[in-house]
């Protein structure tokens, strides 16, 4: 059993997909084992793990925090993923990827400190499923506006469903 690990457009994000054993029965998925991601060089100790449950057109973020490592999948449903460099002092900043997420292709997306990510659930419902290298604080996190001028994120949707402090873009 390998994982497989893909370096995408943003710097230190990374695409991993697990391996997936099936047969006539159905499938068997290992979503995480932390000597198999410390082998592959993922050297992230997680100490967390949280479940968001949305349905259709739900958007939720652009949420993150200055310390903490996340490691998204998708159990149930369809989402699209957007994570943002929101590294202000990087030349990078604003710079984005968006991932299609979905139950049956198993994919995770990790994600460093100091990026932003947000989800938009494309099905009737999904779980989102994060695992954290910090404990969840509230005073730590920043949001932006899922339309911030500079990001100019692409959306499958023009009228999301969104939470205060996603439509005020503060805490």
């Amino acid at each position: 059993m390998e994982i497989q690990i893909k370096e995408t457009q943003l710097e230190g994000v990374l695409e991993i997909t697990p391996f997936v054993f099936e047969d006539f029965r159905g499938n068997y998925v290992e979503t995480y084992n932390e000597k198999m991601y410390r082998d592959a060089g993922i050297d992230v100790t997680f100490i967390q793990d949280d479940i968001s449950t949305s349905t259709k057109h739900v958007l939720r973020g652009i949420h993150g925090d200055q310390s903490t490592w996340k490691l998204v999948s998708c159990l149930l449903g369809k989402f699209y993923l957007v994570v943002v460099d929101c590294r202000e002092d990087e030349p990078t900043f604003g710079k984005w990827q968006a991932f299609n997420m979905s139950d049956t292709t198993y994919k995770q997306i990790l994600i460093p400190p100091r990026f932003g990510n947000a989800h938009l659930i494309m099905s009737d419902k999904a779980i989102f499923h994060y695992k954290q290298s910090t404990y969840y604080n509230p005073d730590g996190q920043f949001t932006y506006k899922h339309n911030h001028p500079e990001f100019d994120i692409f959306w499958p949707v023009e009228n999301p469903i969104l939470s205060k402090r996603d439509l005020d873009g503060s805490w």
